[in-house]
């Protein structure tokens, strides 16, 4: 009789492991003659990926300012040749402001750098405000950065002058500044690899969340649910081909981001597949939540965008800095995994294998999905009833 039994359990494992392998082969044969699932995987990324790059910068490439010119002293002339040769500054010249302040309501410039008539004479009594600087302040951002080149800019040339004149620095500290990890200040560096969490969230999201819908629409969800398999078969079935679609997709932005936008690869390829593959289970688990509930694939489009890519977008610490929201919105970055995954990117890309950030990080994004995977276990139905 046992041994009747375990012959028995042995063979309902078997036929339990060919029903999930059979489920998984006609997943992937779905995969591959749907258009959309290969979108999705494969060419959203890359357009996304192209946009976050090239097209979402926080730095000023080219400052649009005007100068103008009320005096035409030689050292009006030595400042406004200091500006000029400052491969960020594209200076537009004018004898008085009121000629330049058209462009700057415009917003063709950013600044307006005065340099009144007396100019000469304010350098000689060490004026505190030799200069006037006038700012378009419609972006704060833009205008608090513009304020810093000009500023610098101006800084520098006065050290040049006294150099000139044999003055001596009187400065008791002397400030070297060095900028770890980004020597350049790219912010495209920081942008790419946090970019990835999105494009991941988004592909991730997406294509659990058409999975079910889709076959509510077109009515293969009866024949599969009026067969005996079982929910913890239903969900593998759903879930592994779709995870090794989206690692795939993981590869192909990882190796662009590295290869072709000159992306430094400071930590090990081990540590990004056990971050990614983590963050994954939480993305395929949010969007097989979404697919359970919405039977239509537009609903459900709409509802992975809403929930997945608008909050790890807004809220990842990405563009946003986390620190200048308010406490409340704060609070509830810390349970959105999109906010520790960015960080483990930017970490594992520019830093390199800090394992004091990482685990924890990855240890965050494992109960998350974790609990997303339970919760779907226990509210997925395998009967025509519901």
């Amino acid at each position: 009789m046992k041994k009747f039994i375990k012959l028995l359990s042995l063979q309902t494992k078997q036929q339990s492991l060919l029903r999930v392998v059979s489920l998984i082969i006609k997943e992937t044969y779905q995969i591959l003659r749907d258009p959309s699932s290969i979108l999705i995987a494969f060419i959203l990324p890359i357009i996304l990926l192209i946009i976050f790059g090239y097209g979402v910068s926080l730095d000023l490439r080219k400052i649009n300012i005007g100068v103008a010119m009320e005096s035409n002293s030689l050292k009006a002339r030595s400042l406004l040749s200091s500006f000029e040769s400052v491969k960020f500054f594209n200076v537009r010249v004018d004898q008085s402001t009121k000629a330049l302040q058209p462009y700057l309501i415009a917003g063709r410039i950013n600044a307006i750098l005065v340099i009144p008539q007396d100019f000469s004479r304010r350098l000689l009594l060490k004026e505190k405000n030799p200069v006037q600087i006038i700012i378009r302040g419609t972006d704060a951002n833009t205008a608090s950065l513009v304020k810093n080149y000009i500023e610098g800019t101006y800084q520098k040339w006065l050290q040049q002058q006294d150099i000139q004149n044999g003055v001596k620095n009187q400065k008791i500290i002397n400030i070297d500044s060095r900028i770890w990890f980004n020597s350049n200040a790219k912010s495209s560096l920081a942008i790419l690899p946090g970019s990835i969490a999105i494009i991941m969230t988004l592909i991730g999201t997406m294509l659990t969340s058409l999975v079910r819908a889709r076959e509510w629409e077109r009515g293969t969800m009866e024949a599969l649910l009026s067969t005996p398999v079982t929910k913890l078969e239903f969900l593998i079935s759903k879930f592994f081909p779709y995870f090794v679609l989206g690692m795939i997709a993981m590869g192909i932005v990882t190796i662009i981001s590295i290869f072709i936008m000159k992306v430094p690869m400071r930590g090990s390829i081990l540590a990004l597949i056990m971050v990614s593959g983590v963050f994954l289970i939480f993305a395929l688990s949010l969007g097989l939540v979404i697919s359970a509930v919405a039977r239509n694939q537009f609903i459900a489009t709409q509802v992975a965008l809403i929930v997945g890519f608008l909050p790890s977008f807004i809220l990842s610490g990405l563009v946003f800095d986390i620190n200048s929201m308010p406490l409340p919105i704060q609070i509830i970055t810390y349970i959105l995994p999109p906010r520790y995954f960015v960080t483990s990117l930017q970490t594992i890309f520019l830093t390199g294998d800090v394992w004091k950030i990482i685990l924890p990080d990855t240890f965050f994004m494992l109960g998350f999905g974790l609990l997303l995977t339970f919760l779907l276990f226990k509210n997925t139905k395998t009967d025509l009833e519901d």
